[in-house]
């Protein structure tokens, strides 16, 4: 039977990691670009990035590669490329910004919320990575790449920020239900599920 060979399994250890940090990494970028108001090079510095953050989960997932270290790593990714999305968004999309002030505000309060119920809670970040809020990232990430690339399309920000409160509600539910720090849990209903007795 064939087996990996030691060097490559070495090296994608490490790749879901490094995407994170080069979210991390990129994150400071795009706040100097947005501020300059380099929005060509913000474009296409925000699209490979926010690409990043899908890879990242499904390498570690398929390979059987999560970590504490990784989980952490990515919620921290995920906060800050977030973070220079909304300065991307009030340098070059205040018009979208503006008309769609209450729906866009409503997923950023949700989304601090968790985050200080979770700091507050765990002090550190929350790294549920739940199947929603792995959907909810997708679709934020695919509305704001669209949004730079192409043009606002309003049906898929409402089908965006729909999910992402949705993930934001779950998760806030999901910290009630576990009183310690907890990486990757898929949601509130494996976790339910998960918890009730087997049956004789």
């Amino acid at each position: 039977m064939a087996t990996a060979h030691p060097a490559r399994s070495t090296v994608w250890r490490h790749v879901p990691n490094a995407l994170s940090v080069t979210r991390i990494v990129c994150a400071p970028v795009l706040v100097l670009m947005a501020v300059t108001g380099e929005q060509s090079i913000y474009t296409w510095v925000l699209v490979p990035a926010l690409l990043t953050d899908a890879a990242d989960g499904w390498i570690a997932r398929g390979l059987g590669l999560q970590s504490r270290l990784g989980a952490r790593l990515d919620s921290l990714g995920d906060s800050l490329i977030w973070c220079a999305g909304l300065a991307g968004l009030l340098a070059f999309q205040r018009d979208v910004l503006a008309a769609n002030r209450w729906l866009i505000g409503a997923v950023v309060a949700a989304w601090m919320l968790e985050n200080v119920l979770a700091w507050l809670r765990y002090r550190r970040l929350s790294s549920f990575h739940t199947v929603l809020s792995k959907c909810a990232g997708v679709l934020l990430s695919v509305y704001i790449g669209v949004l730079f690339l192409f043009g606002h399309w309003s049906w898929l920000l409402w089908l965006a920020t729909t999910v992402s409160l949705l993930a934001s509600a779950e998760e806030i539910w999901l910290l009630a239900l576990l009183p310690e720090w907890r990486a990757d849990v898929n949601g509130v209903w494996w976790l339910r599920r998960e918890s009730k007795p087997a049956d004789p």
